[in-house]
């Protein structure tokens, strides 16, 4: 993970740059490089709080490297990541709570209680040492945002996230997939069992929180 800054619109704002190289797989939500594929780079790059641009991607490619990868934003300072790990699984969040919502609040309400809180995006990076299946991958995502929930209500904030947030996992390749990315007491592997890293992920997101 590489910290970089750049002035934009007179601010200086940072960036934090993975760059794995071929090998990897990755699942994202983000606007540039979402969806599940094989991706060589990850970016989660900051933009100025009142951010108008129609041409966000574009402008992630043009702060990103060549070749196909993953770009995130955030109004958030990135220099301030936190990072957790466990089992082999590691996990880097920037955090920002400008707009907190809950996942199911109505549509055009406002929560009085959150209203006065200026804590934008949560976005989070997420490193896997094995290989997963696709459907291993979507149940890092839920354990990754079940575990996001989990920090903030701990946290003390009544909220499950903001409207912005992004997740981005990456995974090898190649080798034996890992075909469960849940907590580790709801599966029983059958053959060549191997700990899940369902767990480990949310842990290692908590830790990161």
């Amino acid at each position: 993970m590489n910290l970089s800054y750049r002035m934009e619109e007179g601010e200086r704002l940072g960036a934090l740059l993975w760059e794995f190289g071929p090998g990897w797989r990755m699942i994202s939500s983000a606007m540039l490089g979402g969806g599940i594929g094989a991706r060589s780079w990850v970016l989660n790059a900051q933009v100025t709080a009142g951010y108008s641009r129609m041409d966000p991607v574009e402008h992630l490619l043009s702060l990103g490297p060549a070749g196909e990868g993953v770009g995130m934003m955030t109004a958030a300072s990135v220099d301030r990541c936190t990072t957790g790990s466990d089992g082999g699984v590691e996990a880097v969040a920037t955090v920002g709570l400008r707009v907190p919502t809950w996942a199911a609040a109505p549509e055009g309400h406002v929560d009085a209680e959150l209203a006065p809180m200026r804590v934008g995006t949560i976005n989070i990076m997420v490193t896997v040492p094995v290989a997963m299946t696709d459907a291993a991958l979507v149940n890092v995502v839920m354990t990754a945002t079940e575990a996001k929930t989990q920090a903030l209500v701990e946290a003390g904030y009544p909220c499950t996230g903001t409207a912005s947030d992004a997740v981005c996992v990456a995974v090898p390749s190649s080798g034996p997939e890992e075909i469960f990315g849940g907590p580790p007491l709801a599966v029983r592997r059958p053959r060549r069992p191997r700990r899940p890293r369902g767990g480990t992920a949310g842990r290692a997101f908590v830790a990161a929180s």
